[in-house]
């Protein structure tokens, strides 16, 4: 069996927001490669044997001291090396030329004139004129290299900016002061293609079958013979882990599946039907609703609404995982994004950092070894995964759904009239939304259940009755989000059904709150 690990590329990340694109970019072109910090230990990465380096951005300043530097090894183990933004201003600085803050900053688009005749830019331009070529890109700097180090050329230029590239064809040492792996830069995939696949010499190994045919080898080398437990929730990480899972060691697999009484319309009978039914996978599911319910009696923080709810789930969980015996592993959709988030909090080194637990604070005395097959992958190639191993294209590609479920949906206190509630209005808003060819184009979508009632009129009868808010949302990293300018006639048609169809609800509003200042979520 092919290594798909074996040709891989190195990303020294210097803390710049775009480093986990750069990594996505790599892999999107079919070679695998991975995150760490810049101060990586030098005998680890010349163990690690990377085909080629990248040295990402980071929001230091190379000219002020003690600033985040390449370790030596980077530049000893004779491999190519692509320093964008901040790591071409140390890779400049390290071999001898000079940075020097600059008396004009360039943030956003622009475009910058190619120079030379580098592998890098080879037959790569948006624009010619008078025999000169130019590139529509993005840039992001406040520093410049002022002095190349010796045997570099210039590869790109902007008028303030007069080396907005630089190379050393002997040694395949590359420098961009723009970003190739944001979508701003129009040539960026062939820019970084030419990098990992050219210069580089790495084949595009790193595909989704060859992914799930090395996770299920490797899944069945650590678990023998042995049982494996998994938490299913019918998300995305989930269903793809136990869809894997299944594959490789087929009855040795059994999913705990907690119907907490929060989740959508028919879900749970959607889970079961997919799993239990469709694929055969040994499926046990906990009809918790009522546990769950009574427990929020009273509760109307949104903060202590999750603990109840969280510490609910593994109360329910570890019951259930303790009445099938002889279990030694522990299955977990863990994603790379959390395991760089994880170490990053470890280490301080993040700007932003989020806590993530999947399954956490299960009790010590479970003794359960982790399998998580997912972690060395980003999201979109978890998704690819999951078509690849035959789930559903909508189940793949469905909007996030937040742990709490629909508990954090109802604003104060949760109750199962409101359930039931919200529950028929946000099915009519999903299906409207896949009827309109809308649902795909927003990023998130949902139905808000505000504890308030408003008055209104159905045929000659007075309804006194409560309020939902529509909420949908585009963005790219869920970091910043703008709302989805929805077609009238579509909310027109969501707002009708809902009030004709729900008799409980007498008006519906749409949310065009952008995040920031809101979050996406409203609780």
């Amino acid at each position: 069996m092919t290594d798909i690990h074996a040709q891989r590329i190195l990303i020294l990340d210097f803390g710049s927001q775009y480093t986990q694109l750069i990594a996505r970019r790599v892999r999107e072109l079919g070679v695998f490669s991975e995150i760490r910090a810049w101060d990586m230990d030098d005998q680890e990465i010349i163990d690690y044997a990377p085909h080629g380096i990248i040295l990402a951005g980071g929001p230091e300043s190379v000219t002020e001291e003690n600033s985040p530097r390449a370790p030596q090894a980077v530049f000893d183990l004779n491999v190519p090396i692509l320093g964008i933004c901040y790591g071409m201003q140390t890779m400049a600085e390290q071999l001898g030329g000079k940075v020097e803050a600059s008396n004009l900053r360039e943030f956003g688009y622009a475009r910058i004139k190619t120079e030379g005749t580098s592998a890098l830019l080879k037959d790569i331009s948006d624009h010619v004129e008078n025999g000169e070529k130019f590139l529509d890109v993005w840039m992001s700097h406040g520093d410049k290299v002022t002095q190349m180090p010796a045997g570099f050329e210039i590869l790109a230029s902007t008028e303030s900016c007069p080396i907005a590239g630089m190379f050393n064809a002997e040694k395949n040492y590359y420098g961009v002061q723009f970003h190739p792996e944001v979508t701003h830069t129009l040539q960026g995939e062939r820019l970084v293609g030419h990098f990992i696949h050219e210069i580089c010499g790495c084949e595009s190994l790193w595909t989704p079958a060859k992914i799930i045919e090395d996770q299920i080898a490797r899944v069945r080398a650590q678990v023998g013979d042995k049982k494996v437990l998994l938490g299913l929730s019918g998300g995305v990480d989930s269903s793809v882990v136990a869809a894997l899972l299944h594959k490789a060691i087929g009855d040795q697999l059994t999913c705990v599946f907690v119907d907490n009484g929060l989740l959508r319309k028919n879900e749970g009978d959607a889970v079961m039907d997919m799993f239990a039914d469709n694929m055969g996978v040994k499926v046990i599911r906990s009809d918790s609703a009522d546990l769950f319910l009574g427990k929020l009696v009273g509760v109307s923080d949104p903060e202590q609404k999750r603990k109840v709810i969280g510490n609910t789930f593994i109360e329910v969980f570890d019951e259930e995982a303790t009445k099938i015996k002889d279990v030694h592993f522990l299955a977990q959709g863990t994603i790379y994004p959390d395991v760089i988030e994880s170490a990053a909090s470890k280490t301080g080194k993040a700007h932003v950092i989020k806590s993530h637990h999947n399954v956490g604070g299960l009790p010590d005395d479970m003794k359960m070894e982790l399998v998580e097959p997912l972690r060395e992958l980003f999201k979109d190639e978890v998704r690819k995964m999951g078509l690849e191993l035959g789930l559903p294209y909508d189940m793949v590609y469905r909007h996030p759904f937040p742990g709490p479920g629909l508990g954090v949906r109802i604003l104060g206190e949760v109750k199962k009239e409101y359930c039931e509630i919200l529950r028929e209005a946000d099915a009519i808003f999903m299906e409207e939304l896949h009827n309109f060819d809308w649902y795909h184009k927003t990023s998130q979508a949902f139905v808000v259940f505000l504890p308030v009632k408003s008055v209104g009129v159905v045929g000659d009868q007075r309804r006194y009755q409560w309020v939902v808010s529509l909420r949908a949302v585009e963005t790219i990293d869920f970091m910043t989000a703008r709302w989805a300018h929805l077609p009238y006639d579509l909310l027109e048609k969501v707002s009708n059904r809902i009030i004709n169809e729900v008799e409980q609800i007498s008006r519906v509003a749409y949310d065009v709150s952008s995040k920031p200042p809101a979050t996406i979520e409203w609780e």
